[in-house]
């Protein structure tokens, strides 16, 4: 399906691709003149603990293929793969792996790096999981030092026993805290692979895209990163007041289905990941049965380590610096729901798709579709169906808020571009993470001649001019103006890149404010993977 061919590299000089790092050295491989380093472990950790330095070695250690990724509570099956194209890889609790891509190896070199968190939420996903994450494009069109990375996940990196005992203090951020860490970690290691550990990048999607703002409230991250990318991801308000609480009451469940109490809790530490998962499993079907808030894994909001969502709890100063760019897709989850039209979307006609508006929205459905033919005339009518409610709002006040309180920049984009894929699709969850890595050439669903290269080549461009300068202007796009307090200023990437100012408002306003998320009610037999839950 894929057209990059990855088995027509050619690797050379693998005795050259030696780089010592601060534990020992390991040895990567060159790949049509870009050193590939995979599977450097940047930290260790006992479960519910923070990490630490890895054990020096002596010698060279191999870094050919990927470290493990996270073990996770259910491995997903992709329902979109012609358009999220994925590649699942061995899991293990023991997961603190990261990659490397690089041009050059030469400590004086100080290329600036690019530091990418997957998505996934923090319950899934992997640094390997999908195509695009690839760093070896970015690297080679913009010679710089791209890095990806895995970290515990689910309840191995969120959940709060701090009730069980002080050394479990920050069970609830050991995920958190393999990110620092990794970031330690460059900053350290970085500059024997070309980077400079001055000038780091911090990017990522969708849940990526809430850990790169989770790094902003987390001082144990100050000076390990000097520019911030959210993606899709971060900007809508899911933080709960309850939320220790809660975790708590989950932590109580699973240690009460492990047979465990406070005197033996030292044992949740070498269970069997299949016992853990399993009563997780259990809580999680107990919880439901109880209505009950169920397992919401994120880093436990404190004083302490991690101060949480913005929104909620203050800027804090030390981040105000930081030059960020923010931005969403039109369609985020339309793909989905694509899925369900008999035909082609675009094989609707006008008149089809504006009964269809109207079915939907009832006698909002002329303001929706005025306020969409301005904010996008160049689309079809049929994608107000499929535009993004739930995201924008929120992601329009996150970006005027953040103007009104940092003394950097913040940059604001929409990613509209309509894949010519099975006729045409809204541009989908995802769909953006292609174009930013220089990636899009080698995915059939972001590939349209002529028109693909073009964006790719802009938008790779702009992420890496926040890089190099804290400002993505360059002379492959309009001019992308910052957003202020009361406006947003826009970049709007398309076929045609545009430069636009509060563009969609009265779209917003036109459609209805989205529900409540509910949780759909589970079979009483509840197992995604299953397990026995009796255990």
């Amino acid at each position: 399906m894929y057209m990059r061919k990855l088995t027509q590299t050619v690797i050379t000089g693998h005795d050259k691709a030696v780089v010592q790092t601060k534990a020992g050295k390991v040895r990567g491989a060159i790949v049509e003149g870009t050193y590939i380093f995979r599977g450097i472990k940047y930290a260790d950790a006992e479960r519910f603990h923070l990490p630490h330095d890895v054990e020096p070695w002596e010698g060279v250690k191999e870094a050919l293929v990927y470290g493990y990724v996270s073990s996770q509570i259910t491995t997903g099956l992709a329902h979109d793969e012609p358009y999220v194209p994925h590649y699942l890889w061995p899991e293990n609790e023991h997961c603190q792996y990261l990659n490397i891509w690089t041009k050059s190896i030469d400590p004086e070199a100080k290329k600036q790096v690019m530091v990418w968190f997957h998505g996934g939420g923090w319950s899934g996903g992997s640094s390997v999981e999908l195509y695009a994450y690839d760093g070896n494009s970015m690297a080679e069109f913009g010679d710089v030092v791209v890095v990806n990375l895995n970290h515990r996940l689910n309840v191995l990196g969120y959940l709060d026993l701090s009730n069980y005992g002080e050394e479990y203090k920050y069970s609830g951020v050991a995920g958190l805290a393999d990110l620092v860490w990794a970031l330690k970690w460059v900053k350290e290691n970085i500059k024997n692979f070309g980077g400079d550990p001055d000038n780091v990048t911090i990017m990522g999607q969708s849940g990526g895209g809430g850990k790169v703002l989770a790094m902003l409230q987390t001082p144990a991250a100050d000076g390990l990163f000097h520019k911030a990318v959210m993606q899709s991801g971060g900007a809508r308000l899911s933080w709960d007041p309850n939320q220790r609480k809660n975790n708590q009451m989950v932590a109580d469940y699973i240690v009460k289905n492990l047979h465990l109490t406070k005197e033996t809790i030292k044992e949740i530490e070498t269970v069997s990941w299949y016992d853990l998962s399993a009563a997780v499993l259990k809580t999680i079907y107990q919880l439901n049965q109880e209505g009950k808030p169920l397992p919401m894994w994120s880093p436990i909001t404190d004083d302490d380590y991690y101060y949480g969502n913005p929104a909620h709890t203050g800027w804090r100063k030390e981040s105000l610096h930081i030059p960020m760019i923010v931005g969403s897709n039109l369609g985020e989850m339309a793909h989905s729901a694509i899925f369900q039209l008999p035909q082609s979307k675009n094989d609707y006609t006008d008149e089809e798709a504006y009964e269809m508006i109207k079915e939907k929205y009832g006698d909002k459905a002329d303001a929706i579709v005025a306020g969409f033919k301005k904010a996008y005339p160049d689309h079809r009518i049929i994608d107000a169906l499929y535009t993004d409610i739930s995201m924008r709002p929120a992601l329009i006040e996150f970006c005027k808020d953040r103007a009104k309180n940092a003394t950097a920049p913040i940059f604001e984009y929409m990613f509209s571009f309509e894949s010519d894929w099975d006729g045409g699709v809204t541009a989908w969850h995802n769909a953006e993470e292609p174009f930013m890595f220089h990636n899009a050439r080698y995915l059939e669903s972001a590939f349209v001649p002529g028109e693909s290269d073009k964006l790719e080549d802009a938008m790779t461009t702009a992420w890496l001019s926040l890089g190099a300068k804290g400002d993505p202007n360059n002379d492959l796009i309009p001019e992308w103006k910052p957003v202020e307090a009361d406006k947003s200023n826009i970049m709007i990437f398309d076929r045609v890149i545009r430069s636009e100012t509060d563009f969609d408002d009265e779209l917003m306003a036109a459609y209805p404010p989205p529900g409540p998320r509910v949780f759909p009610n589970r079979p009483k037999n509840y197992s995604r993977t299953g397990v026995d839950l009796e255990i």
